[in-house]
């Protein structure tokens, strides 16, 4: 826990002062610090916390706008809300119905993907890349088949969410706006959106305006200058904790960026394909 507590902070540290290439910090970070993770399942790690990461940010949204209440004189604005709450509850059931399915098939398929990409003008190192990462995909996949786990990583996911959600209220109610939990919810879903923007600084400048736009979207009567300040001291609280963590432990910690660099590399990647599986082209053929 240790190791990954250092591993999240440092990540999101990064992205606040690069933007979104920040993101490969947290994969890379975490085999450094640990040789017995590999690279590519870090990595395919990361965009499985992504998927789960959307789906609940999906839901919170979309449960918000099944229950959500106009203000007085606005509800032909908000006529089709709840249309769009089912839809986007739609969507994160038939995403998790593709990947379900995906991982039920993957082997055909990334046998299907290795015979096809083996062309002259496909780099072999690439095409050894993509098949591991599909392979890796499959295998992280398997927790969907194991209801226990799906229920584990589905309570840590909303319990996170909640715990980002609180704050989002708490900043509101500390500016004494008159706004409920349930905005809150409409709110941090919109600053999480603008978020993923690549821009530095945690994508700053996408992130205050979708906040603030959403505070008046709700309310129209609240003043610009004040959505400003809010959504400024909302995006420090969110970010705040994860730089002054992130910081103390990427100067604190043993890291060559030397080191780095090379698990970047193809080369290190196609290393890591052939020391895992002697024979890895039938890696792909079977069960995963």
């Amino acid at each position: 826990m240790k190791e990954l507590f250092a591993t999240t902070t440092v990540g999101y540290a990064a992205i606040f002062f690069i933007g979104r290439a920040g993101e490969i910090v947290r994969p890379m970070w975490l085999p450094m610090r640990d040789p017995r993770v590999r690279p590519s399942a870090a990595l395919v790690t990361l965009g499985l916390e992504r998927i789960f990461d959307l789906a609940a940010l999906a839901c919170f949204f979309a449960f918000n706008l099944l229950f959500f209440t106009p203000q007085p004189g606005r509800e032909e604005e908000f006529q089709y809300i709840e249309i769009i709450g089912w839809l986007m509850l739609a969507g994160v059931v038939l995403g998790f119905v593709a990947l379900a399915l995906y991982q039920r098939s993957s082997g055909r398929f990334i046998e299907w993907f290795d015979r096809f990409t083996t062309r002259k003008w496909i780099p072999e190192k690439l095409q050894k890349i993509i098949v591991r990462i599909l392979a890796q995909l499959s295998s992280a996949l398997g927790i969907l088949r194991d209801w226990k786990q799906m229920l584990l990583v589905t309570f840590w996911t909303l319990a996170l969410w909640f715990s980002i959600s609180v704050p989002t209220w708490l900043v509101l109610l500390a500016f004494d706006m008159p706004m409920t939990f349930s905005d809150a919810l409409f709110i941090m879903g919109f600053a999480s959106v603008a978020s993923v923007a690549p821009t530095p600084g945690g994508a700053a400048g996408a992130f205050h305006t979708a906040t603030a736009a959403s505070l008046i979207f709700l309310k129209n009567d609240i003043a610009k200058e004040d959505a400003a300040a809010v959504s400024i001291a909302m995006h420090l609280v969110y970010f705040a904790p994860a730089i002054v963590f992130g910081l103390y432990y990427f100067f604190n910690g043993d890291i060559s960026i030397k080191r780095f660099r090379s698990l970047l590399s193809a080369d290190n990647a196609v290393e890591e394909i052939e020391s895992d599986s002697p024979g890895f082209e039938g890696e792909s053929k079977a069960a995963i």
